[in-house]
């Protein structure tokens, strides 16, 4: 029998032109982006200035984290205390808790068998619900078609907001996920496609919101010191009346965070051989679905969904623990308690209860996995042939 012996959670080292930049930082001990000799530019305004180019955004924030990015886009874009904000109903935790962070209430809009937003329950609840903004999460990588989805947006008078957690450096059409509304959030959690631990980045074309977002994250009257802010004009209600959040990203982050950038393109080629190498072995398999890529869509594929349609609760835990077994480590979205980083809408239960029948039947049969660039391909494909084997011994009639 085969077994795997790699990590799901061991990713590779920091580079060590990054090691160099953050150990110069801690010799300066000039951590704090705004704590800088004469004639210095924070690493933080460097990497804002650096992201945005790589974006193809005007502004940039560097913040201490996604979900940060998320709060401060939902409260410079305008979300009052008790407003409703429709988001997809399956996301992960932090995207309903920027929503709540502000006082909003999510409105959850159900999930398609290919792991994105439904358009048809987006314009029903749009409608129904009085809401003006979506907080859109890309989630696990999947896109949408951005082209029908901008219609909807446009009928119903909704402003998006992008949750690119999962899309860093992914596209529609050629058109960069982040650059589709107001505004794209982006992470460098860990686990995401550049690693800092924690950290974030907000990009915007709009120069009022970007102010609004700057002050949010604590930038008392140093908003100037920013790589990639809007003019100062920009700032003058702003300035003195936004209150301070205090989230900024420090330097040390920004130093790794640095070269990461000048590689994430080759990194983002690195990660779809490895997903195409998982999908060729579980594509066709009996009693499986992979969701379908559009043409339209470039993807970045550090991660790998397929679903095991009306699979029973036995056969999944029974699926779950023949794969970790044989060294694979899958989460399921259809457990009724939440593992890890893995939650579904039924657990966060500071938001009202909704019913969402067209999304709890896919996440029942729902599985996802890592693939960190410390697996090769044929890693890669040694893992997908072990969870075929396995899907096949727990689908086979009884």
């Amino acid at each position: 029998m085969r077994v795997f012996k790699g990590s799901f959670t061991q990713q590779e080292p920091i580079p060590q032109e990054a090691i160099e930049a953050a150990t110069e930082v801690m010799r300066s001990g000039r951590l704090h982006r705004y704590n800088t000799a004469p004639g210095e530019t924070a690493e933080a305004a460097l990497l804002e200035a650096e992201y945005a180019a790589y974006q193809g955004a005007k502004y940039c924030l560097a913040c201490t984290s996604g979900g940060a990015t998320m709060a401060f886009a939902l409260r410079a874009a305008g979300v009052a205390p008790g407003e409703a904000v429709l988001t997809n109903a399956f996301t992960l935790a932090p995207v309903p808790g920027a929503i709540a962070a502000v006082g909003a209430r999510p409105v959850f809009v159900e999930t398609t068998d290919n792991l994105t937003i439904d358009l048809d329950d987006l314009a029903a609840k749009a409608q129904s619900s009085g809401a003006s903004i979506l907080l859109l999460s890309h989630m696990r990588g999947h896109l949408v078609d951005m082209d029908a989805l901008a219609k909807v947006l446009a009928d119903h008078n909704i402003t998006l907001i992008e949750d690119c957690a999962h899309t860093m450096g992914a596209t529609w059409n050629g058109t960069k996920s982040g650059n589709f509304g107001l505004a794209g959030c982006f992470s460098t959690q860990t686990y995401k496609h550049m690693n800092s631990g924690e950290g974030g980045f907000l990009t915007s074309d709009d120069p009022a919101f970007m102010a609004r977002a700057i002050m949010l994250s604590g930038s008392y009257m140093l908003y100037e010191r920013h790589g990639a802010a809007p003019p100062a004009e920009a700032f003058t209600d702003a300035r003195l009346n936004t209150p301070n959040m205090s989230a900024r990203m420090d330097n040390l982050r920004a130093a790794i965070l640095r070269p990461q950038l000048r590689t994430l393109d080759s990194a983002i080629a690195r990660w779809n051989a490895r997903y195409q190498a998982v999908e060729a072995v579980l594509k066709g398999t009996p009693g499986v679905k992979v969701p379908v890529r559009p043409r339209e869509e470039f993807y970045v594929g550090s991660s790998f969904q397929f679903l095991a349609p009306g699979i029973s609760e036995a056969a999944a835990n029974a699926l779950l623990a023949g794969c970790a077994a044989r060294g694979v480590e899958l989460k399921w979205f259809g457990a009724k308690d939440p593992v890890g980083f893995t939650s579904n809408h039924q657990s966060w239960r500071y938001v009202d209860p909704q019913a969402l029948p067209q999304t709890d039947r896919v996440l029942a049969g729902l599985f996802d996995m890592r693939l960190p660039l410390t697996f090769s391909v044929e890693d890669c494909e040694l893992i997908a042939a072990i969870i075929k084997e396995e899907l096949e011994r727990v689908l086979q009639p009884a």
